[in-house]
């Protein structure tokens, strides 16, 4: 069902060197930081020379990571982003462009402040840019105009959404392809093809639901919380990652010895707590544009109850692959999460539609077509008269004569 590594050997002539540009901190946890890596490692198992830049908040998290500084915490769309915007972040870009000489750019979240504004203004190769936010943002409301003369030194622009293009139009306009997000399937592989097993089989009286996202109102911990209180004293919940309401939630909530606070976790650790976990949850109360978590559960072979949200929609379907209920509902969310702990028959069905479902969003398919894009852009780009070159025909161009 799930494709296994792979490894595409390329010849030299037509291995690119590309440079994907992620303006979040590669050292913290996040859904864009996720894709640029996740991207960067299938691109280089093809063959292709690859260097990711970006913040970075400590050591880099892989040798083919370029640091560009550290970030800065900013208010971007509903929470805090991580983003280096500051002139000696701009000069180590500039830096790196020129001496990497890439073939090609692809820029992550392109119009958001550091590195990826940098290189539209440099624009040093032909660029790729994918566009990842949905519903609304301020600064895509009151930036519009300069925004669209940045977009401008774009050649080829995806959305990994339908929500994604729609904010993405509504304020610089443009034509989209949507590809949605991918998975590094091989990463579930060991897990996704051994049985769960029973709790018969363990021997445990206890069940787990898991949550893994940044501790801020939009994600919906809180409601999870609430939510989690009147289920049965044998179901933990396990909680990854932290954020602005961590402290506060754990004061709130110390009283109840089922909670278990895990803190930043690896991809690994993560992969693993998502294979052992009875339930995985996203509350969410908006502002998710593609559910990949949504995906990596599927993956995992665990069973998922989600808001409805537009995001998660475009990758569950609820009754089917998943259960989805109300945003922002606690009531609606203790009923379904305690339909799948105590109905075995239903966790399994849904774990099975899951993975077929997964199966659609491969990391490794995502890739192949992200390079078929490069090369396209590249052929266009080099028969496109050059800036110098407009300019000399502008200026050598027959005039009408005027007395």
């Amino acid at each position: 069902m799930f494709e296994a590594p792979v490894s595409i050997p390329v010849d030299s002539e037509s291995r690119l060197r590309i440079g994907l540009i992620c303006p979040y901190s590669l050292t913290t946890p996040g859904g864009v930081q996720g894709q640029v890596m996740g991207l960067a490692r299938s691109l280089r198992k093809m063959g292709h020379e690859v260097r990711v830049l970006g913040p970075c908040d400590g050591a880099p998290p892989d040798t083919f990571v370029t640091p560009i500084g550290e970030s800065l915490p900013t208010v971007a769309n509903g929470s805090i982003a991580p983003l280096a915007p500051d002139p000696s972040a701009a000069l180590r870009t500039i830096r790196v462009l020129r001496d990497e000489q890439f073939d090609v750019l692809h820029l992550h979240e392109p119009l958001t402040p550091g590195a990826n504004i940098t290189a539209l203004v440099m624009r040093t190769a032909p660029i790729v840019a994918t566009f990842h936010a949905a519903g609304e943002s301020l600064s895509y409301k009151y930036l519009s105009a300069p925004l669209k003369g940045f977009a401008s030194a774009i050649d080829h622009r995806v959305a990994v959404s339908k929500d994604a293009v729609l904010l993405a139009q509504r304020y610089i306009g443009g034509d989209y392809q949507i590809l949605p997000n991918g998975v590094e399937l091989d990463r579930f592989l060991t897990n996704s093809h051994t049985p769960r097993p029973t709790r018969s089989e363990t021997n445990s009286t206890r069940q787990s639901i898991f949550f893994c996202g940044r501790h801020e109102p939009r994600k919906g911990l809180e409601v999870l919380l609430q939510a989690h209180a009147t289920l049965p004293d044998t179901v933990d919940l396990l909680i990854a990652s932290e954020g602005p309401e961590t402290e506060r939630l754990k004061r709130e909530w110390a009283g109840d010895s089922r909670i278990i606070w895990l803190g930043r976790i690896s991809d690994a650790d993560k992969a693993m707590r998502l294979s052992q976990a009875d339930v995985f949850c996203a509350p969410s109360i908006g502002g998710e544009s593609f559910g990949v978590v949504l995906i990596e559960a599927m993956a995992a072979a665990t069973p998922i109850v989600a808001s409805a949200l537009d995001g998660y929609l475009n990758v569950a379907t609820n009754e089917v692959d998943a259960l989805l209920v109300e945003p922002n509902n606690p009531t609606d969310l203790e009923t379904a999460l305690r339909r799948i702990l105590l109905d075995q028959e239903l966790a399994d069905r849904l774990v099975v539609q899951g993975q077929i479902r997964a199966n659609g969003f491969s990391m490794v398919q995502l890739a192949q077509t992200y390079v078929e894009i490069y090369r396209r852009v590249i052929a266009e780009s080099q028969n496109r008269p050059s800036r110098g070159q407009r300019l000399r025909k502008f200026f050598t161009r027959e005039r009408p004569l005027t007395h």
